[in-house]
């Protein structure tokens, strides 16, 4: 959605990766690389070392794997001299983890990185535990998970979760430039995840 003397937001560009990606991928600074262009944009190796903790030597080298599968490009609009800046290739990652069901090297990768998401959510989690008392009620209020409980096939779990998205989705569009001109705004980080219910509450 574009308010008045706004061009629409571009559709999000997205790549359904393949095997090799993935087993360039399933690293930790190269996942934290990818998803630092995703959400800050374009950035040096300097700029990514000082934000991610790292040096800029395994930055630069990180990158350049990324870069050979066509997960990060150059912004030749933005480097000058030896500077090179660069940004994500996508914005949205898509797999299924059948994709890889015949090359083991690929499956160890893709469950490393789902695995990684995990861990991810988990820190995101504690960090928010730690820190809540310094947003406002609102905020607390907002924020947070739940879960349901549910028996379904497949299919419609399928279903349901692409129905999900095209909310997120649509939330995501609408999101820029309208609620960010409010000053309440904030970024967030949504999460969607559906796992099987544990043995022992079936």
């Amino acid at each position: 959605m574009a308010v008045d003397g706004e061009a629409p937001r571009p559709v999000p560009r997205e790549v359904r990766i393949d095997k090799r990606q993935v087993r360039v991928l399933a690293h930790p600074l190269r996942m934290r690389l990818v998803g630092a262009l995703r959400v800050k944009g374009p950035a040096t190796a300097t700029t990514l070392a000082e934000m991610l903790g790292t040096n800029t030597g395994a930055t630069s080298y990180h990158l350049r794997q990324l870069a050979e599968v066509g997960l990060v490009v150059e912004d030749p609009d933005r480097g000058t001299g030896r500077q090179r800046w660069w940004q994500a290739a996508h914005d949205i990652t898509n797999f299924e983890p059948t994709d890889f069901d015949d090359d083991p090297d690929a499956r160890a990768a893709i469950e490393w990185i789902q695995g990684d998401q995990v861990r991810h959510l988990v820190e995101h989690a504690e960090r928010w535990f730690a820190t809540q008392h310094e947003w406002s009620p609102a905020w607390r209020d907002a924020f947070g998970m739940s879960d349901i409980f549910m028996t379904l096939p497949p299919a419609r779990l399928e279903e349901l979760k692409a129905e999900v998205w095209q909310v997120l989705e649509r939330y995501h569009r609408e999101a820029d430039p309208v609620d960010s001109a409010d000053p309440q705004a904030r970024p967030v980080q949504v999460f969607l995840a559906t796992y099987p219910l544990r043995e022992e509450y079936r």
